[in-house]
C-alpha cells in the first residue's frame, strides 16, 4: 500500500479554514436568524467536520473501502437521528400531573 505524501501547504490552508469557520460558527451564535440559527450552526459543523475527516484521518487518500465504511456511517447516523426525531416530534406535550401543584 502506497503512501500518499501530503504537503504542508494544505495542511496549514485546512487550518485556516477551520478556523475561519469557527469564527463564522461565533459570529452567527450572536446574529439573529430565526429558526435558521440550528440550521447554519449544523451546516458549519458539518463542513468543519467533513474537512478533519477527509483530511486529518487522511480519508481522501484512502481505499473504495474505506470510504464505503464512512458512508455507511453516517447512514446509520441519519437513520438514527431520523427514528430519534420522529419520535420526539409525535409526543403530545408534556402536562403535570395535578399532584404535582400541591406541592
Amino acid at each position: 500500500m502506497a503512501h500518499h505524501t501530503i504537503p504542508t501547504r494544505v495542511y496549514y490552508t485546512i487550518f485556516f479554514t477551520l478556523m475561519v469557520l469557527t469564527g463564522l460558527t461565533v459570529w452567527v451564535a450572536f446574529q439573529d436568524l430565526g429558526a435558521w440559527n440550528d440550521v447554519v450552526a449544523l451546516s458549519i459543523a458539518t463542513l468543519k467536520a467533513t474537512l478533519v475527516i477527509l483530511y486529518f484521518m487522511h480519508v481522501r487518500y484512502s481505499s473504495k473501502l474505506t470510504h464505503a465504511f464512512i458512508v455507511a456511517g453516517f447512514l446509520f447516523l441519519v437513520i438514527l437521528l431520523a427514528i430519534t426525531m420522529s419520535d420526539y416530534l409525535t409526543r403530545d406535550t408534556l402536562i403535570a400531573p395535578k399532584a404535582w401543584d400541591l406541592m
